[in-house]
């Protein structure tokens, strides 16, 4: 005999986390979504793991409540993946540097570039600005310094620095050693598709 109220399979659409995602960014607990919706904590719970399955009407009204529109739940989210063997070559102007686009061609909001710096790299003699609002430079391995008007910089391996990208700035390798570095652009100064 089938159940009346049958729990959710292991094939059908996993709703709960992004119910669960949108419920916790709008600052609401489970007790205040459930005295709007009518419908009991430990269902809520139990929906927002995926060990149940609402009725449709019920779906409708959750989604209402959370400012969500019920399309949104069974969206493919995008997830794109670029290999660095298959990462498209770039060229912004480095000396002795091997650049390669680690984020999608197209992306707009954020541009993840990784570069092999040989001994003696730079990004040019006189200072620079990129597009964009926010830039970060990690260092992977080797050494990097980061030139201001005002300041220099140096960065080791495991270390980070963000920075306005209008800020003028260039680099440089240090200590007469080859480094990889990536840079993080935020958003994509230039979609990657020319």
């Amino acid at each position: 005999m089938r159940p009346i109220h049958p729990s959710a399979d292991a094939g059908g659409p996993f709703i709960g986390a992004k119910l669960r995602s949108t419920r916790m960014a709008q600052g609401l607990t489970l007790a205040q979504v459930a005295e709007s919706t009518g419908l009991s904590k430990g269902f809520l719970s139990r929906l927002e793991r995926d060990e149940t399955s609402p009725s449709v009407a019920t779906l409708v009204q959750l989604c209402q409540v959370l400012s969500l529109p019920v399309g949104a739940l069974f969206a493919e989210p995008e997830i794109q993946k670029v290999s660095r063997a298959e990462a498209p070559r770039i060229n912004l102007g480095g000396v002795h540097v091997e650049e390669h686009l680690m984020s999608p061609r197209g992306e707009e909001r954020v541009q993840l570039l990784r570069s092999s710096l040989e001994a003696g790299a730079h990004g040019g003699h006189e200072l620079y600005t990129v597009n964009c609002d926010v830039e970060v430079l990690h260092v992977i391995s080797g050494a990097v310094t980061v030139r201001f008007a005002d300041r220099a910089i140096r960065l080791d391996a495991g270390d980070a620095l963000t920075f306005p990208g209008r800020e003028p700035h260039t680099w440089a390798a240090e200590d007469d050693a080859p480094a990889e570095v990536c840079w993080v652009l935020v958003p994509a100064p230039w979609s990657g598709s020319a």
